[in-house]
């Protein structure tokens, strides 16, 4: 009788809609199923608009073979982790770094203490992986010091079809005149610093520019009481034109890079930054904060600064504004930096893994509590009794 062909899936948290985790592992399938393996992705939640391209992570049991390649792609922990963890399956780390959690003490608790237990949990893969594999150089490092003794680069080459859509006109409307755009893209969390660009919009609105607006475009969802205090300091400079878009579609995207006269970075913690080669493929002129991921994500290309000193990042603002042809030097460079990118084989890197992965001897099998696939069976039973019987699981003890 022939032997199975392994099947390669992919384990992860949440699939989210538009981020650039999201973009990867829908990349990644997209290479093994034309490859020929049987690929398929296994969350816990999944945003609405991609829940038809996923399989529920309990569904994975069955799915389960020793022969298979498990890709767990680990951010914080979760159910789909653990359930992972306890399989016969191979598995590689897909790790695309763990904030640390002190930049969310006092913003929001929840977040902070998955971050410290995400951590904590990486360790108990150091023997359970056969390859753990950072986005980036800076996370393979990482992984490395977390104790993890076979690492690699799987790199991330983003795919841009989603910014070659038709702009959206009621963006353009509202933005496109002759002010100045500051932009910056981003979840408006803590790490990404957004307090810092208000500052240093701030500086150079009062000191160079009166004309120029700060728009900040990403989702602020669950960190509303970090929001309001970005309003309080807003409130507090007297400063108007900072403008938060909340959660967009594609097309919206695509128009606020093309209004944009400057990307403005601060993030203090980045594991690769996608946005950054976003507005280089845009065409955008990029200003960033030397720290993590986002020197090695630039490779030389945009202007990088080190110190967080509001008078001296407004005046590189308005160097790189007001001169066309600094602009068309960082343009030139920014273009370059992109082609090295993107000359990069993201599929062929990607097989080329999975071959050494299944020649390698395969890592000990996981060690799990005796009782790991009984209490599953009873967390499965009580979820079908809350999505079914709310009132007897609310009455439950």
């Amino acid at each position: 009788m022939p032997r199975r062909p392994p099947a390669i899936h992919q384990v992860l948290a949440t699939l989210a809609y538009g981020d650039a985790i999201g973009h990867e592992v829908l990349g990644i399938q997209r290479v093994l199923r034309q490859a020929g393996y049987d690929s398929a992705i296994f969350v816990e939640t999944a945003d609405r608009i991609l829940e038809s391209q996923t399989r529920d992570y309990r569904e994975l049991v069955d799915a389960s073979h020793p022969d298979n390649l498990l890709l767990h792609h680990f951010s914080i922990g979760s159910k789909a982790s653990r359930t992972a963890f306890a399989l016969p399956d191979r598995m590689a780390l897909i790790y695309h770094n763990i904030t640390p959690p002190e930049y969310f003490a006092g913003i929001h608790r929840t977040l902070a203490r998955q971050c410290f237990r995400g951590r904590r949990e990486i360790l108990a893969y150091i023997d359970r992986c056969d390859l753990a594999m950072g986005d980036s150089e800076f996370n393979r490092q990482d992984l490395e010091a977390l104790g993890f003794s076979r690492t690699a680069v799987l790199p991330v080459v983003p795919d841009f079809s989603h910014l070659d859509r038709q702009p959206n006109g009621f963006v353009a409307n509202q933005y496109d005149d002759d002010w100045t755009n500051i932009l910056f893209v981003g979840r408006v969390i803590s790490n990404k610093k957004v307090e810092d660009l208000i500052r240093f919009f701030h500086a150079y609105h009062t000191e160079f520019n009166p004309r120029s607006r700060l728009l900040i475009v990403g989702a602020f969802s669950m960190f509303e009481r970090y929001l309001a205090a970005l309003h309080h300091l807003i409130a507090e400079l007297r400063l108007s034109h900072v403008h938060f878009s909340g959660h967009i579609s594609d097309e919206e995207l695509v128009s606020y890079y093309d209004v944009a006269d400057l990307f403005l970075c601060a993030s203090e913690h980045e594991g690769f930054c996608v946005p950054l080669v976003e507005a280089f493929y845009a065409g955008v002129p990029v200003l960033a904060y030397a720290a993590t991921a986002v020197p090695a994500t630039m490779d030389g290309a945009g202007v990088l600064f080190e110190e967080k000193d509001p008078r001296l990042v407004a005046g590189l603002m308005d160097a790189i504004i007001s001169d066309p042809n600094l602009q068309d030097s960082i343009l030139t460079g920014q273009d370059a930096a992109l082609a090295r990118l993107r000359s990069k084989d993201f599929g062929a890197t990607l097989l080329a893994r999975v071959d050494q992965i299944m020649a390698a001897p395969r890592a000990a099998p996981p060690r799990v509590a005796p009782d790991f696939w009984e209490q599953f069976d009873a967390a499965e039973r009580l979820e079908e009794l809350r999505l079914d019987r709310p009132s007897i699981y609310r009455a439950l003890p």
